[in-house]
């Protein structure tokens, strides 16, 4: 069953029982005259938002009272396993706790895991903190991933009078920024752009759009909108495009904040940026940055959000998620003391042996081949036809246990050397080696180890088939946070005095290994280290090396090592790279460069 139609079974049962209305406090109709008749009346803005919770959330419960523990979440109860310091419980189709008590017994450390999602199909794996209440009760708050999806059609006159349209899907971006041409008769209403026919319909009467957004799903009802009930579709509402500027809140996670002007920023350039973003048109391809963060000294001194995102709501990280991997790499063998970089891969996984096709290059790969992606494996991502593509590990079903899937993939290449060949199964099977050398579930180890010394928020990490976290990229977390990663390494793996992962860890991670070949012509070879991609950008005759932790659609985490800088961005320009590629490489130079005094 393919995922657009998962969708559109969920989505058809959501229009139904909503009756295809407007959100919630927002109008269906936006202020002012009366819409012309004919084929004016559908221009404007159109839009159409729904939030696919799952069905557990809130107070969440154990109690150890009496001869059987049991677990409860949502009004679902279940009896609770241990196992020494192990506590968890299954609720069938609604969910799974698995966590640990404390060695004094007044706290509860663990995840919830959500069944897969209904867009996408990953399960997620949120944290939750339970603390006694009485003896042998402890209660915490569950707050799960929630899925997104919405869609805007933006309709106007373009030229020689004629309809033109272009729809957005700010969540995946699948729309990709086409503009079509609109034709309306008798209640009929048909996109086409050459590659595509959509034919949808116009009801004046209840003044709605409905058009087939998805396959094999009913048509979306958008309603008409203003730019006051459009925040998915502009930055700002447009009557902001000046930037009040503001120092960061300061919330109790670890960031300092301040103004620009306190840590020496120009703060003239950063309002040009903000500005740029916010007063770009929205009716050609607008900058999708959703949000833009920027730390020097260690202080937050920027923090801004855009499209309807806000500080609370964890972003997409994409493949920037990837540089979690080595970080927990490092700590496992510091704790360890019996793995190293240099190891064979093949005597690391011994409980996967034998692997299908080993020959003497494959015997010869090590952990170090996969973190620099030279790991040799049929396996690039940028090659549709490449047997070990990430899109083709994860929509196969003959293995569910992706490391074994990786491990039996046959050799392109000799491992080693230095030209880096994109390959987020090698990356993901690093996690791997963290799991082995620490014997334990990756996303406890990432909460103990990284999230709770980093003083996270609320985080949802994606899983595997086998409920082992993936380490290949996408995990949500909040932009504050991810920030934290580049302030790390920054500040040679200390964070607030507080050393996280060995300096001489983090001095390994960034040095450059393998090359990328250019993928554009504003672009050059950049080096790769650790999963950081390393740059060279110059601005005013001053080359800066920095390095930067990337991903689909604009998620980065630029660390500017010698102007003590890290700029965080997210973005929903997926699948368009040469547009989000820029913000590092124009963007940057331009703005963020010339504010360093």
């Amino acid at each position: 069953m393919s995922k657009l139609n998962r969708i559109a079974g969920v989505l058809a049962c959501l229009w139904v029982l909503s009756g295809c209305g407007a959100p919630a406090g927002g109008p269906a109709r936006a202020a002012g005259p009366a819409e012309p008749s004919g084929t004016e009346k559908i221009a404007g803005l159109w839009g159409f938002e729904k939030v696919l919770g799952p069905r557990a959330r809130g107070p969440i419960s154990l109690d150890g009272r009496g001869g059987e523990w049991r677990g409860s979440v949502a009004g679902y109860g279940a009896p609770v396993r241990r196992e020494g310091d192990s506590l968890g419980f299954i609720v069938p189709q609604v969910g799974e706790f698995r966590g640990h008590i404390t060695a004094d017994g007044k706290r509860i450390f663990g995840h919830w895991i959500q069944p897969e999602s209904e867009i996408n199909s990953i399960a997620y794996a949120s944290p939750v903190q339970l603390t006694d209440v009485a003896d042998n009760v402890w209660r915490g708050n569950l707050v799960p991933f929630d899925e997104r999806i919405s869609f805007y059609a933006l309709i106007r006159r373009g030229e020689k009078s004629a309809l033109t349209a272009i729809i957005r899907n700010p969540e995946r971006n699948w729309f990709n920024g086409r503009v079509y041409d609109v034709a309306v008769k008798n209640g009929s209403v048909v996109f086409t752009n050459g590659q595509q026919r959509l034919e949808g319909t116009y009801d004046p009467e209840t003044d709605r759009l409905a058009l087939p957004l998805m396959d094999n799903a009913p048509p979306v009802s958008l309603t008409r909108r203003d730019a006051s009930h459009a925040a998915g579709f502009y930055p700002r509402p447009p009557s902001s495009s000046r930037y009040d500027s503001r120092p960061p809140a300061a919330e109790d996670d670890g960031w300092m904040t301040a103004s620009p002007e306190a840590v020496g920023l120009d703060p003239e350039p950063l309002r040009a940026l903000v500005e740029k973003i916010i007063g770009a048109d929205q009716g050609a391809e607008p900058i999708k940055i959703q949000a833009l963060l920027v730390a020097r000294h260690g202080t937050l001194v920027l923090e801004e959000y855009f499209y309807g995102f806000d500080a609370s709501r964890p972003h997409d990280t994409r493949s920037a998620g990837k540089t979690i991997a080595p970080i927990l790499l490092g700590m496992a063998l510091e704790q360890s003391g019996h793995f190293k970089p240099g190891d064979l891969v093949a005597s690391v996984f011994p409980e996967y042996q034998p692997f299908a096709h080993l020959d003497d290059s494959k015997k010869r790969m090590t952990v170090k081949d996969l973190l620099t992606m030279t790991s040799g494996l049929a396996c690039d991502d940028n090659d549709d036809s490449s047997p070990g593509g990430e899109d083709r590990m994860q929509q196969q079903t003959g293995q569910p246990d992706w490391y074994k899937f990786v491990l039996d993939l046959p050799m392109a290449a000799p491992p080693g050397g230095n030209r880096a060949v994109y390959c987020t199964a090698a990356l993901n099977l690093v996690g791997g080696v963290v799991r082995n050398a620490t014997r334990t579930w990756l996303p406890r180890y990432f909460d103990e180890r990284l999230a709770r010394p980093l003083q996270f928020g609320v985080y949802h990490m994606n899983l595997m088939p086998t409920r082992e976290a993936y380490m290949g990229g996408g995990i949500y977390i909040r932009p504050r946070d991810v920030l934290k990663l580049g302030q790390l390494y920054l500040s040679g793996g200390t964070w607030n005095g507080h050393r996280i992962v060995s300096r001489e860890w983090v001095e390994e991670s960034t040095r450059a290994y393998s090359k990328f070949a250019p993928a554009f012509d504003f672009d050059t070879d950049h080096e790769y280290g650790y999963a950081w991609h390393i740059h060279h950008l110059t601005a005013n005759g001053k080359t800066h090396r920095i390095y930067a932790a990337e991903g689909n659609g604009g998620q980065m985490v630029i660390v500017i090592p010698d102007l003590d800088m890290v700029v965080g961005f997210n973005g929903g320009a997926y699948a368009q790279f040469s547009r989000w590629y820029r913000w590092l490489h124009e963007l940057v130079p331009q703005y963020i460069f010339p504010a360093a005094r």
